[in-house]
């Protein structure tokens, strides 16, 4: 199976950076070292350095994972849930018909 690297822009980058961010202020609030949480979500613990930095390279399974441990795992579902360009996208068609 080939696969393609991912390309992130710089902006998009910031975003994903910010991410880390907020799961590494989480992991700190709740007193959990590295070490355990990497445990706790059956990575290693270089990638959870990863997770926490925003790194396009890791598993979507691995962010999963660690926000499970952290028991933020709803906030996976937050992702996407308000499609305002679709639902403009799907109300103009709405009207065209």
């Amino acid at each position: 199976m080939n696969t393609k690297k991912q390309i992130i822009y710089p902006k998009h980058q910031e975003i994903l950076a910010a991410m880390g961010e907020q799961f590494t202020l989480a992991r700190k609030r709740r007193s959990l070292t590295l070490l355990q949480v990497a445990e706790r979500a059956g990575i290693h613990r270089e990638t959870l350095r990863k997770v926490e930095k925003g790194d396009a390279s890791v598993a979507l399974g691995s962010y999963f994972n660690v926000l499970r441990v952290l028991n933020l795992q709803k906030d996976f579902l937050k992702l996407a849930a308000d499609d305002e360009f679709g639902k403009k996208l799907q109300d103009l068609n709405l009207l065209n018909k």
